[in-house]
């Protein structure tokens, strides 16, 4: 029982040094504050993949009750320590990833145009902000080949995962 006990308590102590090393990244003027807008990218940083909608929920939660476009540390490891724990907002197994690439590729070619892949994440579903297809293209685009090699990039986003 004791054994038990010391692991989970080692268990949170780690998730929670991987939370404070990643919230410090962005702790620009470290006063354990970060920027609002950052928190998305923490949190994905952490291996979890929230909608735009669950992420909002996520800030409702640790904003103050007078909005300051800040963020304080006590309150996003505590809901970040709860969200890790209980394995929330995981990614998509690299099966599932694959399956929706594939659904895009109509044509069967094994591989979609960055102007294909860029219509689609822009008008379907939750729309990517310009700044977010930038960030794909340059991660999902063949450098020789300058198209998406969907069965690669599936791969590359499951051993993403933490």
């Amino acid at each position: 029982m004791a054994d038990e006990k010391e692991s989970s308590e080692s268990m949170i102590a780690d998730v929670q040094k991987r939370i404070t090393d990643a919230f410090d990244i962005f702790d620009h003027e470290s006063n354990k504050t970060v920027d609002v807008r950052e928190v998305g990218t923490i949190v994905r940083s952490l291996g979890c993949c929230p909608s735009e909608a669950e992420l909002h929920d996520m800030l409702e939660e640790i904003e103050e009750e007078e909005p300051t476009g800040y963020i304080r540390f006590e309150k996003f490891l505590a809901m970040m320590t709860h969200v890790l724990m209980e394995r929330r907002y995981k990614p998509s197994p690299e099966d599932i990833i694959l399956k929706a690439l594939m659904t895009l590729d109509v044509e069967h070619k094994g591989h979609l145009t960055q102007e294909e892949i860029t219509k689609y994440m822009t008008t379907e579903g939750e729309p990517f902000t310009p700044e977010e297809m930038e960030e794909m293209l340059s991660a999902a685009v063949d450098p020789d080949k300058g198209v998406v090699l969907y069965k690669d990039y599936a791969s590359a986003m499951a051993l993403e995962e933490t």
